[in-house]
């Protein structure tokens, strides 16, 4: 097998998005939110759960992604975070549809956080965008 590098490929952003259905420019928005695209990242919280990895998954998730067989280990795996917060994105537009909020939903499902982080996640859109890194047709739920 190929040696994989520390950081996540590009090509983990746009299989796992492809394959959630999600938008792989948001989900490389919200790698650059939480850890500045840090593979390495961890963050212990106030109420003692963990952030793990370039997407931050948050330990409260490990119970149902044990399930799966992801312990903790497989977090700080650069590929296997990104399908997972692929997965966590799609959750949260199953349940707030093809939304800001479902973006906003992927760090915190109270109202007033999730609108704030899905408004910096747009600010870092829009700053890719007015560069010209990416398409200015960008939606949430654009998995195209």
């Amino acid at each position: 097998m190929a040696c994989v590098s520390l950081a996540a490929r590009a090509d983990c952003f746009d299989e796992a998005a492809a394959y959630q259905h999600v938008n792989p420019t948001v989900l490389r928005a919200l790698a650059w939110q939480e850890s500045h695209n840090r593979p390495d990242a961890t963050h212990v919280n106030k109420n003692g759960s963990v952030d793990y990895g370039v997407m931050q998954i948050n330990s409260i998730h490990l119970p149902e992604l044990s399930r799966y067989g992801v312990d903790r280990h497989a977090l700080l795996e650069p590929c296997k975070n990104v399908y997972i917060a692929a997965w966590q994105l799609r959750r949260m537009m199953l349940k707030y549809g093809d939304t800001w909020a479902a973006v906003g939903a992927y760090h915190s499902e109270t109202p007033a956080l999730r609108d704030q982080y899905a408004a910096q996640v747009a600010r870092i859109l829009h700053r890719w965008i007015a560069a010209g890194w990416v398409d200015s047709g960008v939606e949430p739920g654009d998995g195209n």
